[in-house]
């Protein structure tokens, strides 16, 4: 897919244009929502190809659109005591509203609520880098007022459809190390300055600005702490130790990287059996390459230790954004005994239970657990290796 011109400037430009051509699955559950009354707000970790993502959908709509975005102060100036002849003479005859990086401005749901409200005729679409920036600016004035979506970096689906199945074969060990960042995957020659670049500048952008976030090193600390357990129980007494914190102080970090798309919890199944455990979690991360780049580690995988880690975070990831293409909802989680009997994943939805073990060497398949499969009989059963890997994180997608 990736051919060299011989000229940086041929080779820029093509690059560029594979960017925007790279389609989005959710462009269609997007337009969809539009025009029914409701706002639009996008969530997404920063450089996941929000802004992108809707200039693809103001072309499908083709209406006249007004442009903000929240990192310009007089936007922020305007937007922050809203009133409706402000708004109405700000917006005048255009018929969509797009408001990027609305989170930056204070107050932002009740400019967006006075537009729902009062300018039926006109779209507001939102987005944001950190759902608990965002989220608390508009839950409660835009209650029954809004359609929520999540963008996360390119899924495998997506991939798969911007090339083919071939390629994306071929590319798997790069997604494993690198991730699926859009500039990173437009961009390969220069992922790993891309991805240092993502994890240093723009990551923790939306919490260095949290003014109860006055620790950035500690921040730091705990994200590579967490990068390297991927796959293993996390205990936050023992994060705590390694970085030199209270436990508390821990655990609240680690939400807010939850907030702001960094990482994701699996919590433990229990339910059956007596000795499951019934407390733990573990920790994933949205995106392999930030694993690497926080760790500084960008080894191919016959040279690494981790690759069993880095092929169970790219499967659940890559799962996560699965569910989230087809808008289905299902509760996960990972199962463990007191005597050391696992489950990498298990899916539950309405129609069925999934349980799911990750093998990166096909030839360490084995049997399930029995006390596992006696305990949830009705569960349907997967070794997801890298043969079949394809059939796990696209199921369910037409």
């Amino acid at each position: 897919m990736y051919v060299y011109f011989g000229n940086d400037s041929i080779l820029s430009m093509f690059m560029l244009f594979l960017k925007v051509m790279i389609k989005r699955l959710q462009i269609d559950f997007a337009r969809d929502r539009l025009f029914r009354g409701k706002a639009l707000i996008i969530f997404g970790p920063r450089q996941a190809g929000k802004t992108t993502f809707c200039e693809q959908l103001l072309e499908k709509v083709a209406r006249p659109t007004l442009r903000l975005n929240g990192d310009d102060s007089d936007t922020r100036e305007l937007l922050s005591k809203p009133n409706v002849s402000v708004l109405k003479n700000l917006i005048g005859k255009n018929e969509i509203l797009f408001i990027d990086e609305a989170q930056r401005i204070p107050d932002v749901g009740l400019a967006i609520k006075i537009v729902v409200d009062q300018m039926k005729d006109v779209q507001v679409i939102a987005t944001g880098s950190s759902s608990f920036e965002l989220a608390g600016h508009i839950n409660e004035p835009l209650t029954g007022r809004k359609y929520e979506m999540r963008l996360y970096p390119l899924a495998y689906s997506e991939l798969v459809e911007d090339t083919n199945f071939l390629t994306e074969k071929r590319n798997l060990e790069m997604r494993m190390i690198y991730g699926s960042y859009p500039e990173i995957v437009t961009d390969p020659e220069n992922a790993e300055e891309h991805l240092k670049l993502i994890a240093d500048s723009y990551l923790y952008k939306d919490l260095f600005a949290l003014e109860k976030l006055n620790k950035p090193q500690l921040l730091e600390k705990i994200v590579k702490a967490l990068a390297l357990q991927v796959g293993s129980e996390v205990n936050y007494n023992e994060v705590s130790r390694l970085v030199g914190a209270d436990v508390k102080t821990v655990e609240k970090y680690i939400t807010l990287l939850e907030q702001a798309f960094v990482v994701f919890t699996l919590p433990a199944l229990s339910r059956n059996v007596r000795n499951e455990i019934k407390k733990g979690r573990k920790i994933y991360f949205y995106d392999n390459g930030i694993i690497n780049a926080v760790t500084n580690n960008f080894k191919m995988l016959r040279n690494r230790k981790d690759v069993g880690s880095l092929w169970e975070n790219y499967l659940i990831s890559e799962r996560a954004k699965t569910l989230q293409l087809k808008n289905l909802r299902a509760k996960k989680y990972f199962w463990r005994t007191t005597q050391q009997q696992e489950i990498d994943y298990i899916e539950e939805s309405q129609e069925q239970m999934l349980a799911a073990e990750f093998k990166w060497n096909p030839a360490k398949v084995n049997q399930f657990s029995k006390t596992f499969l006696n305990a949830y009989p009705e569960a349907i059963t997967q070794f997801v290796t890298p043969e079949n890997y394809f059939e796990f994180i696209g199921k369910q997608i037409n």
